[in-house]
């Protein structure tokens, strides 16, 4: 159904939210619809979505899974339908499955390029074209750190993330002449199911302390963000450490 919005005469900044039903996603909702944003959270989990939209007027649940990408025209185009149209689109969607050091499963890897990658080239496609024929709109992609650099840890996961954050640089580079902004968010680590593969963490932040600095981040139409902002320059030494020295390392 349309959401219809407390105060018609004022405007209203118009979002998608896609994987929103738990950890970061969730948080993003939250935080949007707070600010009175009227939000599409998107997520295949039913009930826990419902229970995220559930304390917000202005926030409403759309159940699909991103790997079903044929779904996505329809579902974009309904969406935007029943906002009444779309400022912003946030592609937090993304799976870290445990893979062990001696472990080389392609099937865990094609799932996360799936979810983390093809995914968000299926929801943000769609954005990009209608915000490239309107010349304005903002998309943002939920990339990581641990897209910087290919460590041993998760070979699969760190290549999806270095996929995106690729994407969403070409997106930026095509969209910037038709007024359109594009963002790479990169957090370290953020307290969501995902930690649990984590074999040490530190700097960890909670999904709505990230979520304020990615919306921050946002409102400030920034392009490159990492969450929190000190990764920045620790990532920066890290891409420069010369690769013969990289993989002696356990970073």
């Amino acid at each position: 159904m349309p959401v219809q919005p407390s105060r018609p005469l004022e405007p209203k900044q118009r979002a998608i939210v896609v994987g929103a039903s738990s950890g970061l996603g969730a948080a993003l909702v939250s935080t949007l619809a707070q600010k009175g944003v009227l939000v599409a959270a998107v997520a295949r989990r039913r009930e826990q979505l419902e229970a995220v939209c559930t304390p917000f007027e202005n926030a409403r649940p759309y159940v699909h899974d991103v790997t079903n990408y044929e779904e996505v025209p329809a579902l974009f185009q309904q969406i935007v339908s029943d906002l009444d149209g779309l400022d912003l689109i946030i592609y937090c969607a993304g799976i870290q499955p445990a893979v062990a050091l001696d472990e080389y499963d392609f099937q865990k890897d094609r799932a996360m390029m799936e979810t983390n990658v093809i995914g968000a080239m299926a929801w943000l496609n769609e954005a990009a074209l209608r915000f490239h024929r309107a010349q304005r709109g903002h998309i943002v992609g939920i990339s990581s750190i641990a897209g910087d650099r290919g460590r041993a840890a998760f070979p699969g996961y760190h290549t999806s993330k270095a996929a995106l954050s690729t994407f969403l640089e070409s997106l930026r580079n095509r969209l910037a002449k038709r007024g359109v902004t594009v963002t790479t968010i990169k957090p370290g680590f953020v307290d969501t199911v995902l930690l649990e593969n984590a074999p040490k963490t530190f700097w960890v932040v909670s999904p709505d302390d990230a979520a304020q600095r990615i919306v921050a981040a946002i409102e400030k139409r920034e392009q490159t963000v990492y969450v929190i902002g000190r990764w920045r320059w620790v990532m920066l030494i890290i891409r420069h450490v010369p690769s013969f020295i990289f993989r002696r390392t356990s970073i």
